[in-house]
């Protein structure tokens, strides 16, 4: 049995989403790269990659682990590239996607023999959080006005739009994508590929996959481009999950298990956003707070309903801890890092990676 606390990545969980990803590819014309800043666990890449065309970056880390370790494309992006970085940047990719027309022109030397895009800023998204919304007031993500960017068009081939967050809801998808044709469609018309970015949440249940290709399919024809999309949760979310032990129990006012991990320090992203993990199932007369072992005060990972009283030893699994949460992951009081495992299709649990003190040790000075 592997000790917790280890992340558990399973490929049977995860090969529902890449075939409805490899679906939409069909039918649409798109392609599909995995965006590494939701999802960096190469272990997995080589099983991803059957389904999926490449991968899409934030920084020069990210494009090397592309290049180095997932077959296909390698888009490579950043809100700016620094000048000891790009030539690295270039060499490790396919496509060059720059933020500003400053950087595009700071670059332009080194970057002219290379296929080169341009991020482009709608003005709208479907983000529920500012701090996550790259359309909010004084946004630094992209260009936004028209007119400046047809300056530099003859210099670039594609644009890239990242305009969605967690957007499930097709009809405002549909909706914002007009928006962007309405605005920009006398400069599309002049590119090969446009990427339009992740946060299209088009592999959940429900969600109107035949109308989504249709409408990408119509988009490119209209506009005679290659069509990219940059799924991170989209391709692994509901794949992963953090598994804990439960250390010890107390009772104030509440029922409280402290386990063997930490929200802070193994699923960041739900603190920031102040969301609760997820436990399945979620039911019984029992109820419990789940308490990380950190010094911080707030380090809970919710509060959820079991069928008996928790014990000292029981093992608990948190859902859905792939996305934005190993790439995250961090030693915040030197607590114990979790592993990484994966769980073959044919049931079959390989521990992949371990952490020990030397790599704390070796994180810092």
């Amino acid at each position: 049995m592997i000790p917790t606390p280890y992340y558990l990545i399973d490929k049977s969980k995860l090969l529902p989403n890449m075939e409805k990803i490899a679906l939409l590819r069909e039918t649409s014309g798109a392609k599909a790269l995995l965006a590494l800043k939701c999802f960096a666990s190469w272990s997995v890449f080589d099983f991803m990659s059957e389904y999926m065309d490449g991968t899409t970056s934030s920084s020069l880390f990210e494009v090397k682990l592309g290049h180095e370790k997932f077959p296909g494309e390698t888009h490579a992006y950043s809100v700016a590239y620094a000048d000891d970085e790009i030539d690295e940047v270039i060499a490790s990719s396919d496509k060059i996607i720059f933020n500003t027309i400053g950087q595009l022109k700071r670059f332009d030397g080194q970057s002219e023999n290379h296929v080169r895009g341009l991020r482009v800023n709608p003005g709208v998204s479907t983000s529920e959080f500012d701090l996550a919304d790259p359309a909010r007031p004084f946004s630094r993500l992209g260009e936004h006005d028209p007119e400046t960017i047809a300056s530099v068009r003859d210099q670039i081939s594609g644009f890239m739009f990242h305009n969605n967050c967690e957007n499930d809801d097709f009809d405002r998808f549909d909706a914002m994508l007009s928006h962007i044709e309405q605005r920009f469609g006398f400069l599309i018309r002049d590119m090969k590929w446009i990427s339009l970015g992740g946060g299209i949440h088009f592999t959940g249940e429900d969600y109107p996959l035949e109308k989504f290709a249709e409408r990408l399919k119509r988009f490119a024809g209209e506009n005679e481009v290659q069509v990219y999309l940059e799924p991170g949760e989209a391709a692994i979310t509901g794949s992963t999950t953090l598994e804990v032990s439960v250390l010890d129990t107390l009772h104030n006012g509440k029922n409280l298990a402290i386990v063997d991990s930490s929200i802070e320090a193994h699923m960041l992203d739900l603190l920031i956003y102040r969301e609760s993990a997820k436990m399945v199932p979620d039911e019984g007369p029992e109820d419990w707070m789940i308490c990380g072992k950190s010094c911080l005060a707030g380090d809970i990972f919710g509060e959820f309903k079991f069928p008996e009283p928790i014990r000292p030893g029981d093992r608990l699994s948190i859902q859905d801890a792939a996305g934005y949460t190993m790439v995250k992951k961090n030693w915040f009081n030197g607590v114990k890092m979790p592993s990484i495992a994966v769980k073959e299709l044919d049931g079959t649990t390989n521990l992949v990676r371990s952490f020990d003190y030397q790599d704390f040790a070796s994180a810092l000075s």
